[in-house]
């Protein structure tokens, strides 16, 4: 479903945020990537859903190579996935029931399958009676759990979350990841980059450790730090 084959990300100072690295997830895995900040976990998201492109190497997701993608295509091709980041990245202007409309509203979903996606995905994360609420109005967890509806809302075959407790306590932190759990157990990859060693170690799922641009462990059912 995703594989990376001897991928390198040079920056124009010289950094390489990659190295030559290889790896493959397959449909339905639910995989943290973990590392000190500035190893490379964001990087690899933003290769996965375009934003960036590497200097060398293939990357493929669904099926396609991304290096190949023309600019026209990007947009549908991100079609597939859901992102959800640490700093919620909401419309400020605009109210819960919008915020999570607006995924579906720029591929001109019919009017009545956006009221119907939104209230189930709203539903999900427990704030179908916040419909009218602006994010101002709302707690951190409550606008993360936003964040996460906007992004299931247009049912994407994976989730890549960039940090996306970093700003919530402990608790609402593990709210947030038992949802991204009841999304992957209906089907949808999930990658979730992440600090928090408390949810890794609690959830035991496949760790990708990155260290200065390069995998130094993959680990099925792995913690936040490695177990001899």
């Amino acid at each position: 479903m995703i594989e990376f084959i001897s991928v390198t990300k040079r920056y124009p100072n010289g950094a390489e945020a990659l190295k030559n690295t290889n790896l493959c997830i397959e449909k339905g895995e639910f995989v943290f990537l973990v590392g000190s900040s500035g190893a490379g976990k964001t990087t690899i998201l933003k290769l996965l859903y375009r934003e960036l492109l590497p200097t060398r190497g293939t990357i493929k997701v669904l099926g396609r190579d991304v290096v190949k993608l023309k600019k026209r295509e990007i947009p549908f091709f991100r079609r597939n996935m859901g992102l959800v980041f640490q700093d919620f990245r909401l419309l400020a202007d605009r109210n819960v029931y919008e915020n999570v409309a607006f995924a579906l509203r720029v591929i001109e979903t019919p009017t009545r399958e956006i009221e119907k996606r939104v209230m189930e995905s709203l539903e999900l994360v427990g704030l179908k009676g916040k419909v009218k609420s602006k994010p101002s109005e709302l707690s951190g967890g409550e606008q993360q759990r936003i964040s996460l509806a906007r992004a299931i809302v247009n049912q994407p075959a994976i989730i890549l979350a960039d940090e996306p407790t970093g700003n919530l306590d402990p608790d609402t932190s593990i709210d947030i990841v038992n949802l991204l759990r009841v999304v992957n157990l209906r089907g949808t990859t999930v990658i979730m980059a992440t600090h928090d060693q408390e949810i890794v170690d609690r959830l035991r799922k496949r760790v990708i450790e990155v260290e200065d641009g390069e995998i130094v462990r993959d680990q099925l059912k792995g913690g936040y730090r490695h177990e001899a």
